[in-house]
């Protein structure tokens, strides 16, 4: 009886191998960690009070870089694990991971790395911004925004929870059926994989409808859509994208799901099912996620560009129309990752030139970075050695792009490290470091102080060095014939040395790292050193470099009004004032755990459907349900800030300021 309320929980699941228990070592003893810390100094009223259940844009994009980054660690580590059984399984030896456990690592660092890393710095970035740059004093819908936030986060536990109980799918980072059919994966590895990023996934839908709305409602009075920063248009693409896209991802998933739970066959050969409509749904997401993902950096390129080369952004139409453009060929290019599919030679034509197409008005914005730098006084530091670091590496990726476009040159490298590299060359080329850039950019914005140049630098100099070094022998064993997901081959084939090469580069990637780490643990030390007087440090254009450092709560004790792009800027060198009139009343949103307990249960939930437990299953929906009913009956949600009170705390934050 007791059995059958578990569902198909075992005890063996707890145990995989010493490699494993090395990994849930860890993960416990940090957990453990935390919370004697937090009990010991006793800061779990504050952490309730000042942070999980705030609706403050700005801390709940804090905390979204916090967990994304603890996800870049884990992803991090997985990426050392992969390259060193690839350095050492040659011939005799077989290395250190048996080869089902390869799997689960390679399934692992690619779904944390897009879906909890990527995605997790790119909204954390935009809520620190974006509200600021708009001259809004929140996002549309604070509720919504904080309800997201733990929606990321419990896919984040569920991702985590596999490596401690159960394991996760040996299926690669987009799980191709049959292999990840219930035929060929019966555990629950397929299931943890599918249930973290559907849940992750609804969030990111959530998160994208808000931010669509922030941008077309709040902005200021005066801005107009053409005098929007280039960030916020790049937002607005990347949301769009979103909206449209991740419902095709949540359709998928849910099909698969029915598939394992339901023995249902929209994926399997039997009762008319088809395996290659799984394939095509996948990446009529999968490529607009990779826009999703890079657009919001490439307008981080634009206002850091623009404000270190102390000139105005060039061509500002061709770079909005640019974005607006690859937002829509984005939706026509997806065909282009499975040209042997058998589609025949008209598909891939077309797939092959819309993939060609697309990479023009992503030259055009590199066209205008450069044109912008031209004769700029420009001023390198940190933030600009992230956009040269950008600029050396993804042009490489984008170089790659139109060489896999072409459908004949595909043929022979298709599920080759070549194309491994090249996936590569353009996420960590272009949003990883697009989001470090911006990280450094507005880090004093938010905390108040500014990050450490010289130790910056070097992080930047080692992520290159080290990146190049680790993907250029990739593409080499990739013309060479190596494929992906490869954990033995044979020493005749010459390519244990170029594994090694790759090792070494993956180990200088980490230097880079320890560097980063080391950045922000010197600059909290030295805060005082380093602060930010100014409001002001880098000479901002946009609207956020207007109020002091770090940002208050509300933002605007007067909601500013704009007469030119470029609002802040054109400001100062005016000498017009961008705040003007009577202080007067506002509201702020309530702090409120209904986003803690929704993300509280719909964890409960995945982890009821993944072990069949169904009983936990309805008990988590009966808690979500109950949440959402005893919200609506909250009146006071939002609280007064009058204009006296407004007065009083823009002179405090001024005074504090200067």
């Amino acid at each position: 009886m007791f059995a059958s309320l578990l569902g198909r929980m075992e005890w063996h699941y707890f145990w995989h191998g010493w490699v494993q228990f090395g990994g849930q070592l860890a993960m416990v003893g940090g957990v453990l960690t935390l919370l004697a810390g937090m009990t010991y100094f006793k800061k779990w009223g504050w952490l309730w009070r000042e942070w999980l259940t705030t609706q403050d844009a700005k801390r709940i994009g804090v905390m979204y870089i916090i967990v994304a980054t603890v996800m870049l660690l884990r992803g991090f580590g997985d990426a050392i694990m992969l390259k060193l059984q690839q350095a050492l399984a040659s011939g005799h030896s077989d290395g250190f991971l048996q080869p089902d456990h390869f799997q689960q690592i390679f399934t692992a660092h690619g779904t944390i790395m897009i879906f909890f890393v990527a995605m997790g710095l790119m909204f954390g970035l935009i809520n620190l911004v974006l509200p600021l740059m708009l001259g809004s004093r929140d996002v549309a819908f604070p509720l919504l925004n904080s309800t997201s936030f733990y929606l990321y986060v419990a896919g984040v536990v569920l991702a985590n929870i596999s490596l401690l109980y159960g394991e996760f799918g040996a299926v690669g980072w987009l799980a191709y059926p049959p292999l990840s059919e219930l035929a060929y994966s019966p555990g629950p590895g397929v299931d943890y994989w599918l249930w973290s990023i559907q849940i992750a996934g609804v969030g990111s839908l959530l998160s994208g409808i808000n931010f669509i709305v922030t941008i077309l409602r709040l902005r200021a009075k005066g801005m107009t859509l053409m005098k929007m920063p280039v960030f916020a248009w790049s937002v607005l693409g990347s949301m769009i994208l979103v909206v449209f896209a991740f419902p095709i991802l949540t359709g998928t998933l849910f099909m698969l799901s029915l598939d394992r739970t339901l023995g249902m066959h929209y994926f399997t050969a039997d009762l008319g099912g088809n395996a290659m409509m799984y394939i095509n749904l996948i990446w009529a997401w999968g490529h607009p996620e990779v826009y999703i993902l890079i657009l919001p950096a490439f307008g981080m390129f634009s206002e850091i560009v623009a404000t270190m080369s102390r000139k105005r952004l060039f061509g500002y139409k061709t770079m909005v129309y640019a974005l607006m453009a690859i937002t829509v060929l984005s939706y026509l290019v997806w065909a282009h990752h499975f040209f042997t599919m058998g589609a025949g030679g008209n598909v891939n034509a077309f797939f092959g030139i819309m993939t060609m197409v697309i990479a023009i008005p992503t030259g055009v914005k590199v066209f205008n970075w450069l044109f912008t730098m031209y004769k700029g006084r420009i001023e390198f530091f940190t933030p600009m050695w992230w956009f040269m670091a950008f600029a050396t590496t993804f042009v490489i990726g984008g170089a790659t792009g139109v060489i896999l476009a072409v459908p004949a040159i595909d043929f022979q490298v298709h599920n080759s490290l070549f194309l491994v590299a090249h996936f590569h060359n353009t996420i960590i080329g272009g949003v990883v470091f697009g989001y470090f850039a911006g990280f450094a950019y507005w880090f004093p914005k938010i905390f108040g102080f500014r990050l450490h140049e010289r130790l910056g630098k070097a992080a930047v100099s080692c992520w290159v060095g080290g990146f190049l070094l680790t993907f250029i022998p990739i593409y080499i064993l990739g013309m060479m014939g190596a494929t992906r997901r490869l954990d033995h081959y044979d020493p005749s084939l010459g390519w244990q040395s170029l594994f090694i090469v790759s090792g070494v580069g993956t180990l200088l990637i980490g230097l880079g790292v320890v560097f980063q780490i080391a950045q922000l643990a010197y600059s909290v030390w030295k805060r005082h050193e380093l602060r930010d007087t100014s409001g002001d440090p880098w000479d901002g254009r946009t609207l956020e470099w207007s109020v002091p450092s770090p940002a208050p709560q509300y933002n605007f004790a007067r909601l500013p009004v704009v007469v030119a792009r470029d609002a802040w800027w054109e400001a100062k060198r005016g000498g017009k004032a961008i705040f003007s009139g009577a202080y007067s009343d506002f509201t702020l949103p309530k702090n409120s755990g209904v986003g803690v307990f929704i993300g509280a249960f719909v964890a409960m939930f995945g982890f009821a459907m993944i072990w069949h437990i169904w009983w936990l299953a309805v008990l988590a929906l009966v808690g979500v349900a109950t949440t959402l009913i005893r919200r609506t009956y909250e009146e006071e949600t939002e609280y007064v800030v009058t204009a006296d009170e407004a007065k009083r705390l823009d002179m405090k934050s001024q005074k504090a300021a200067a």
